[in-house]
């Protein structure tokens, strides 16, 4: 039987011994298998991989065809999370969105917590959800700082164990707010009982990111950093830990590359009127029966 606690204990005790993790969206077992087995040594030495992975609304919901309006539940993704665990020992950071309703919040902690979810981040927005990468071309809110500080300390209260972390994470950079504001709301989240914070940002050139983690830094040196590197792809991993961030999220690539992948086979197969162009493009097939053990036996 799979013991859940180590998960957790897991990832609370990485952010302790590792200055930066590494971590990497999964929206499949299989995906997730490729998180946990892919290394790589380095030209200057030493081994790198990945630490944990993130299981992402927007790659759960875009894979069932879904928009990414906090449409699925925990309950809806669940069962994915389970079969991940099945095949993955890695600790994996959910993203829940707002969180719902501080009542549901505090029911959802239990279910993830029972599932073996390492730690669950809650983003500081109200209405209906819209992807933080759009800003502010569409209509988004963030709630009031109070009514979030609330929902982060119901979900404290509703854990069983204290290494199951809860993460805020502040939208104000994204919605175009002051650099004051965001350190105003993360500061408050900490008081309110949030173990790590994320930041996020949606300007290209990846600056006000810097600048957000070193002013936070000049007033916290101990509470997790976490940033998701989406629009800033070009800043290194080095780069981000220099400055003084704690986990860096890949959020949602491994969806995205196989989707361009599979559209290209897809093509490819009506163009050439068989597969034998393609086969370069594919795992062997005597590979993807090796792939998993037991296919053969």
């Amino acid at each position: 039987m799979v013991n859940k606690e180590v998960f957790r204990s897991d990832l609370a005790a990485l952010f302790s011994s590792k200055r930066c993790l590494r971590v990497l969206e999964a929206h499949s077992p299989l995906s997730a298998l490729l998180a946990e087995h892919t290394s790589l040594k380095l030209t200057s030495g030493g081994d790198v991989s990945y630490d944990a992975i993130w299981s992402s609304s927007l790659t759960d919901s875009t894979l069932r065809g879904l928009p990414d309006i906090e449409i699925l539940t925990p309950g809806n993704r669940l069962q994915g999370i389970r079969e991940i665990f099945d095949v993955c020992s890695m600790p994996l950071i959910y993203d829940a969105d707002t969180g719902g309703k501080p009542e549901h919040f505090a029911i959802y902690i239990k279910m993830l917590e029972r599932a073996g979810v390492s730690a669950v981040v809650i983003e500081d927005k109200c209405g209906l959800k819209k992807n933080s990468l759009l800003g502010n071309s569409v209509s988004q809110q963030q709630e009031s700082i109070e009514t979030f500080c609330d929902k982060i300390r119901v979900g404290c209260a509703s854990r069983e164990h204290q290494n199951m972390m809860i993460i805020a994470r502040c939208e104000s950079l994204i919605l175009d707010n002051s650099m004051k504001d965001a350190m105003t709301r993360c500061m408050a989240y900490i008081e309110a009982g949030a173990n790590a914070i994320i930041i996020h940002s949606r300007k290209n050139d990846g600056q006000e990111i810097l600048e957000f983690a070193k002013l936070f830094r000049r007033s916290d040196i101990q509470t997790p950093l976490i940033c998701i590197p989406t629009s800033y792809a070009h800043l290194r991993f080095d780069e981000l830990e220099r400055a003084g961030f704690n986990a860096v999220i890949y959020a949602n690539h491994m969806l995205r590359g196989s989707y361009l992948a599979m559209r290209n086979i897809a093509r490819g197969i009506l163009a050439n009127g068989r597969t034998e162009e393609l086969e370069p493009c594919c795992l062997g097939i005597d590979e993807i029966l090796d792939l998993v053990p037991g296919t053969r036996s």
